[in-house]
């Protein structure tokens, strides 16, 4: 028998604090690296890289949010114990809260295809010194997060790598991301 004791009965909540006007977005974005360690981007169509991610569904974890985002996005299938965390990126880009994990899956075999050509040119490795700087903001402060000594234009974001260590406010922070007025 648990001793444990329930703080509140749910029932007694009211509505408003139950269940709040969301704004907040929760997302990833999958650093996936090969063999060779470089960083998978796809070129959109704004001529903007990008990291494979999304939004996550209701009741999934961050892992597995990167699985199937990285499946329907680049057709790549990664086994779920390589995916790690590796940190989480606080922004209010683009006129929402948005909360993503940093997820790192390596090292990843396979060659990425074009599955959703509305959204992606195509896909292509760098080495992580050579990312190119014209980056999806919050593909940027993602790989910010997972490698603060990479050349990468400041997003505005907060970073929180997974170490345990303090929020790193960039210059800007709480003012909105570049490119999203």
């Amino acid at each position: 028998m648990s001793h444990a004791r329930r703080l509140t009965d749910p029932a007694d909540d009211s509505p408003a604090r139950t269940s709040p006007t969301p704004n907040c977005l929760a997302g990833v974005g999958v650093i996936v690296q090969d063999a060779q360690d470089r960083v998978l981007l796809g070129l959109g169509h704004n001529g903007r890289w990008e990291l494979p991610g999304g939004k996550v569904d209701t009741g999934e974890s961050f892992e597995a949010a990167a699985g199937r985002e990285l499946a329907e996005e680049s057709g790549l299938l990664v086994p779920p114990e390589r995916f790690r965390v590796v940190g989480v990126v606080l922004d209010s880009g683009y006129g929402l809260n948005r909360i993503s994990a940093a997820v790192l899956a390596r090292p990843v075999d396979g060659t990425p295809r074009v599955t959703e050509p509305d959204k992606i040119v195509r896909w292509e490795w760098f080495a992580p010194e050579g990312i190119p700087g014209a980056l999806f903001v919050p593909s940027a402060a993602v790989l910010r997060t997972w490698r603060p000594g990479l050349a990468l234009p400041e997003t505005g974001a907060y970073r929180y790598p997974a170490a345990g260590a303090q929020a790193t406010p960039e210059a800007g922070a709480g003012q909105p991301a570049e490119g999203s007025s």
